[in-house]
C-alpha cells in the first residue's frame, strides 16, 4: 500500500467498510477528497506505512492535511464542524443537539457492537479465536437495540427533524451494515433505511470508491 501525499483530506478504507459512513458524508459536503483501498486480502491494513497511520490497523482513516484522524464517528463529527458550515450538527446546547448526540451513542455502543461481534467471530479474528457461540449472542443484541432504535426513529424525515445529520449517516450506514449479515430489521427502521440510502451523494461515494478499488485490484 502506498501512502498517500496530499495536502486535502485522504480516505484510507475499502468502499462498503465504515469508510462508507466517511465517503458519504464527505460527497455530503462537496470537498475535494482522494480514496486510498486498502487491500485487506494482501495484508494493506497491516503494512508497517499504514500502522504508522493507524497501530490498530482498522479502519477508516483520513489525512487532513498534517492531522491523521481514527475512528468513524470522530472523523465524521470532525469533518462537519470544520466544512459543514452550520449543517449536519444541530445548534451546539440544544434539546436536539442532546438527542442527536444521544443517537451517535447508541448506534457506535449499542447497535453496531453486535455487528462487529458478528464480523470478528466469522473471517476478521484469528481462527483459533472465533466462537461459533458468539453468532447467536450478537444476534440477541443486535435485535435488541433494533427494537430501541424502532421506537425512536422516525416515520418521516430524519432522526433529528427534517435535515441530515451525522447521527443519519452513522444509522443508515449501521442498518446496511445489518442488511448484508442478514439480519431482521424492523419494518420501521426498513424504511428509515430505504428512504436514507437513496442520497445521491451515498451513490457517489460508493461509485468513486468502488471505481478506485477496481482499479487497483487490476493493477
Amino acid at each position: 500500500m502506498e501512502i498517500v501525499a496530499s495536502t486535502g483530506i485522504t480516505l484510507y478504507g475499502t468502499p462498503r467498510s465504515r469508510a462508507l459512513r466517511v465517503s458519504w458524508l464527505l460527497e455530503e459536503l462537496g470537498v475535494d477528497w482522494q480514496f486510498c483501498f486498502l487491500n485487506f486480502a494482501k495484508g494493506d491494513n497491516r503494512s508497517e506505512e499504514y500502522l504508522a497511520l493507524n497501530p490498530s490497523g482498522k479502519m477508516p482513516v483520513i489525512t487532513d492535511g498534517d492531522l491523521v484522524l481514527t475512528e468513524s464517528a470522530a472523523i465524521l463529527l470532525y469533518l462537519a464542524e470544520k466544512y459543514g458550515q452550520g449543517k449536519f450538527l444541530p445548534k451546539p446546547g440544544t434539546a436536539q443537539a442532546g438527542l442527536h448526540h444521544q443517537w451517535v451513542s447508541f448506534v457506535i455502543c449499542e447497535l453496531e457492537q453486535p455487528l462487529w461481534s458478528m464480523g470478528k467471530h466469522r473471517f476478521a479474528l484469528p481462527e483459533e479465536q472465533r466462537l461459533d457461540e458468539m453468532l447467536p449472542v450478537a444476534k440477541f443484541e443486535f435485535d435488541k437495540a433494533a427494537k430501541i432504535a424502532e421506537q425512536w426513529v422516525p416515520e418521516t424525515g430524519y432522526v433529528c427533524g427534517d435535515e441530515l445529520t451525522i447521527a443519519d449517516i452513522l444509522l443508515a450506514q449501521t442498518l446496511l451494515w445489518a442488511t448484508v449479515f442478514e439480519q431482521t430489521i424492523p419494518s420501521k427502521l426498513t424504511a428509515y433505511r430505504d428512504r436514507v440510502k437513496q442520497r445521491p451523494a451515498m451513490t457517489r461515494a460508493l461509485e468513486k470508491s468502488e471505481a478506485i478499488a477496481k482499479a487497483a485490484q487490476e493493477e
